[in-house]
């Protein structure tokens, strides 16, 4: 296949890349999420509408104001994590349209359209969010996304006087394996996939 990666970075990516919950006590430097986001904002969303936004936690006392919004089970993966990565999307994303696809008047096809501004938002913030988790991957970051946690609460103590919503939460660093769990099933070609 033409421009096809090789074995191991498939490995790194997908084949051995796991969930991770347990992590081993090594921080993970903010210029290495710079470079992360590097790569991750150079995949495709519609019309470039790029709607992600992302805090990225690392001090404690960040870490503090997130621990009261996180379900039970996910507080102690979460406090020993070197990062956590809040995804959210911005719902004035098309508010950059002219500068982010200015080819074509983008902004008038969501202007004044709410419902389609959060199905875009929603829909575009969670592939950037995969992108990106990928990106993590591939600089040699392990992940742990997760949905336990109360939305509403992580708006207020993050995205407070803003257009964001969140999406979802990963945690980042480097994993430990010694907590990982056998890897569930995964469902094969002709159980969730068809051609036609």
């Amino acid at each position: 296949m033409k421009n096809a990666i090789d074995e191991n970075s498939l490995d790194v990516l997908f084949r051995q890349a796991r969930t991770h919950n347990g992590w081993r006590d090594e921080p993970v430097d903010a210029g290495l999420l710079t470079d992360v986001w590097n790569l991750a904002r150079m995949g495709p969303t519609s019309a470039n509408c790029s709607p992600a936004r992302i805090v990225f936690v690392l001090s404690n006392e960040a870490k503090e104001k997130l621990k009261p919004c996180l379900m039970e089970g996910n507080v102690e993966q979460t406090m020993t994590a070197p990062a956590t990565a809040i995804f959210g999307h911005d719902l004035e994303f098309h508010e950059r349209l002219p500068e982010l696809f200015p080819h074509t008047d983008a902004r008038s096809w969501f202007a004044g359209k709410e419902a389609h501004i959060r199905t875009t938002a929603f829909r575009n913030g969670t592939l950037q969010g995969a992108y990106l988790m990928l990106a993590a991957r591939a600089l040699g970051l392990d992940c742990g996304p997760m949905s336990g946690f109360d939305n509403d609460k992580v708006d207020q103590a993050f995205f407070a006087g803003t257009s964001i919503k969140s999406n979802f939460l990963c945690n980042l660093g480097y994993g430990n394996p010694d907590t990982l769990r056998p890897r569930n099933k995964r469902l094969e070609f002709d159980e969730a996939c068809s051609v036609v």
